[in-house]
Parts: structure tokens; C-alpha cells; sequence
């Protein structure tokens, strides 16, 4: 399971970040995540629970923003979404995808702190 190892280094990502802004405790974690990053959520989340004991994240929650699948079409000329993960084509005119524009994300952007 290497959602275990992700979630270490969101842990230690964290402290180092809230470290320092001067934080005594970590209460949120912001985490974007897409379906083409190769990380399951339930696994994700179970594993922050383990990553997180005996840190200044105790206790925090793991607040996670699923992102679509956002590709370049080039028939369309646009950022299209695609039909589904098994039929990677733009949903728009049904052509093949093109360049992977987002979905891949497994990004911390935000901590919630107490200073």
C-alpha cells in the first residue's frame, strides 16, 4: 500500500510548512487529488489516520478535492472533460483525447492552523 508512504509525506510536508508559520497545531489538510494520480482516497484517508499520530496533525482531517479529467481536444480546439476514464474521449465531440490537461493532481494547497 503505498498510500501509507503519500500520506507520511503529506504529514511531513505539513509540519515542515506549519512549522514555519509558527503553528502549534494542524487542524486541516487541503489536498487536491485526481483519478489518474494512481492513489485510492479510502486507502488515502486511512493512512493519514496512522501518518498522523504522535505529530502536531493529531487529530486533524484530511479534506480532499477530487478533480476531473480535463484534456486538451484537438478537434474542438479546447479543454474538454472526458466521457469516462474507460472511453478517454472528449465529451463533447467524442473524439480521441488529446493531451492530458488535469487529473493527475495529488497536491497539498491549503492547512487550516493554530498559531
Amino acid at each position: 500500500m503505498h498510500e501509507l508512504s503519500i500520506a507520511i509525506g503529506i504529514v511531513e510536508a505539513a509540519e515542515e510548512e506549519a512549522g514555519l508559520r509558527g503553528a502549534t497545531e494542524v487542524n486541516a489538510v487541503h489536498l487536491k487529488l485526481g483519478p489518474l494520480s494512481g492513489v485510492m482516497r479510502e486507502a488515502l484517508e486511512f493512512s493519514y489516520g496512522i501518518a498522523c499520530e504522535d505529530t502536531i496533525l493529531a487529530g486533524s482531517r484530511l479534506v480532499i478535492e477530487e478533480t476531473p479529467v480535463i484534456v486538451f481536444c484537438a478537434a474542438c480546439g479546447e479543454n474538454r472533460s472526458i466521457v469516462s476514464l474507460q472511453a478517454f474521449r472528449c465529451a463533447v465531440c467524442g473524439a480521441a483525447a488529446g493531451e492530458i490537461v488535469q487529473g493527475r493532481e495529488l497536491e497539498v494547497f491549503a492547512l487550516e492552523i493554530r498559531q
